[in-house]
């Protein structure tokens, strides 16, 4: 059984001994008919970045951008190292506080978006580099994804409560769903610092997905895989958006991964966004083209 002291900090990728507060619940919407629901998301994204600029010592690491994100797409971030990916995804779940400029998350506007407030209004991630619970197992780790939705108190997860045992029960029951999705279940009591690599990152991607999150914000989760578990994570992450609805935000430098995934793509260089559209209009922008890979492109044959 989890130890109620182990969580995860889903937001900064650190995996400390904390005694997590309960947290309030999400205020429901009221409802609507379809009709307004669709035209809600025609009208508003479900995520919006506006005007984000954002320097550290002086040097700036985002300059003015904006970026719209629509409920249930898959949209790629990309761009040289240092273009400013990581700082942008930081800035959607909280971490930084822009300079200037605000971050709309489902019609609530903020300058920085509480990293706690931002696990409620739904926002989940993964990091460049693991931070699992290397000696619990992979079921463990899955289910401290949950910790922050617990409402029990610290007292009565210590003891087993009735209200603290069926959150524990019902935490359960959705990591091995999430397991098996993730086709885990072989090694769900195994120890995650044990797995290969590849298997690592798949159970970082099931703590995230644990909570049902409404946007996940995927930070290279393909960084340093095979080919043959590039494409498995790639049909994970398409499945996650097909069988749960999640809203995707992907940054990976796999060009030819987030050409077949991705909706629309946003290229960053220099802190500055410089294009943005579906992948074949991103792969034909000559400004892309220049600023990604360095080229003219008469001077090359091949493919972005």
């Amino acid at each position: 059984m989890l130890d109620v002291h182990y969580t995860f900090s889903a937001l900064d990728g650190t995996a400390t001994l904390r005694e997590y507060p309960s947290l309030p619940r999400v205020e429901t919407k009221a409802r609507t008919t379809q009709k307004q629901e669709l035209l809600n998301l025609q009208d508003h994204p479900l995520l919006a970045l506006d005007d984000i600029t954002i320097s550290f010592g002086g040097v700036t690491a985002l300059s003015n951008v904006d970026l719209t994100v629509k409920s249930g797409e898959i949209r790629a971030i990309i761009g040289p190292n240092g273009a400013g990916k990581s700082s942008l995804v930081n800035v959607m779940c909280g971490l930084y506080r822009p300079d200037s400029g605000r971050v709309h998350i489902n019609g609530h506007s903020f300058r920085q978006v509480p990293a706690q407030k931002a696990a409620r209004l739904g926002i989940a991630r993964t990091f460049q580099n693991l931070a699992l619970f290397k000696g619990l197992t992979v079921l463990d780790n899955v289910t401290s994804g949950l910790a922050f939705a617990r409402r029990s108190t610290f007292l009565g997860q210590a003891i087993g409560l009735g209200r603290a045992r069926r959150e524990e029960n019902e935490a359960r029951e959705r990591a091995e769903q999430i397991i098996d999705f993730l086709h885990l279940g072989e090694v769900s009591g195994k120890l995650a610092g044990a797995l290969p690599y590849g298997l690592q990152k798949r159970v970082e991607l099931a703590r995230a997905l644990v909570p049902n999150p409404q946007i996940l914000l995927l930070d290279e989760p393909m960084a340093g895989m095979t080919a043959t578990e590039k494409q498995e994570m790639a049909g994970f992450v398409r499945a996650a958006r097909e069988n749960y609805g999640t809203t995707i935000i992907l940054i990976e430098h796999d060009i030819g991964v987030v050409m077949g995934l991705s909706d629309r793509i946003a290229v960053l260089d220099y802190g500055r966004k410089i294009a943005d559209g579906t992948p074949d209009e991103v792969r034909n922008d000559q400004a892309v083209i220049d600023a990604y890979l360095g080229i003219d492109r008469e001077h090359d044959e091949g493919d972005l």
